[in-house]
């Protein structure tokens, strides 16, 4: 189901309980919703549709992947850019990310992977996580 985009910084600001199995709906539906907004959004994180969960979803190859309790476990080359978010109004911001990371999470199983990132996928990774930390750019 396309639920609505929450805009309030106070929500967003709010860091997420971790994930569990019973959580799989929120996945879809935030998967359904990034779906939805694909013209202008790569990625989400589910506060961004009001449940504070660490669920993230971005686009991969065409593809949209799933992500639960995702942590940041090693990243590495530092860089400045600027993003913009579709829970955030306004200009992009600028803000630090790194290159290069490797991420720990659990897929719809609850079964553990650690995987690799770099480039643009890291980009959208590291923004979501921020999310689940209630981190704002």
């Amino acid at each position: 189901m396309i639920r609505e985009i929450i805009h309030d910084p106070i929500i967003l600001g709010i860091k997420s309980k971790d994930a569990a199995a019973d959580d799989l709906q929120i996945a879809k539906d935030l998967a359904d919703t990034l779906e939805h907004h694909l013209d202008g959004c790569v990625g989400m994180a589910a506060n961004m549709i009001g449940v504070s969960k660490r669920i993230i979803v971005f686009v991969e190859d065409k593809k949209i992947v799933t992500m639960f309790n995702p942590e940041i476990i090693l990243k590495n080359q530092p860089y400045e850019t600027e993003e913009g978010c579709l829970s955030l109004l306004g200009e992009p911001r600028s803000v630090t990310r790194y290159n290069s990371i490797k991420v720990r999470y659990q897929d719809k199983y609850m079964k553990v992977h650690e995987k690799r990132y770099s480039g643009f996928a890291a980009q959208i990774i590291q923004h979501e996580i921020d999310h689940c930390n209630g981190v704002l750019i």
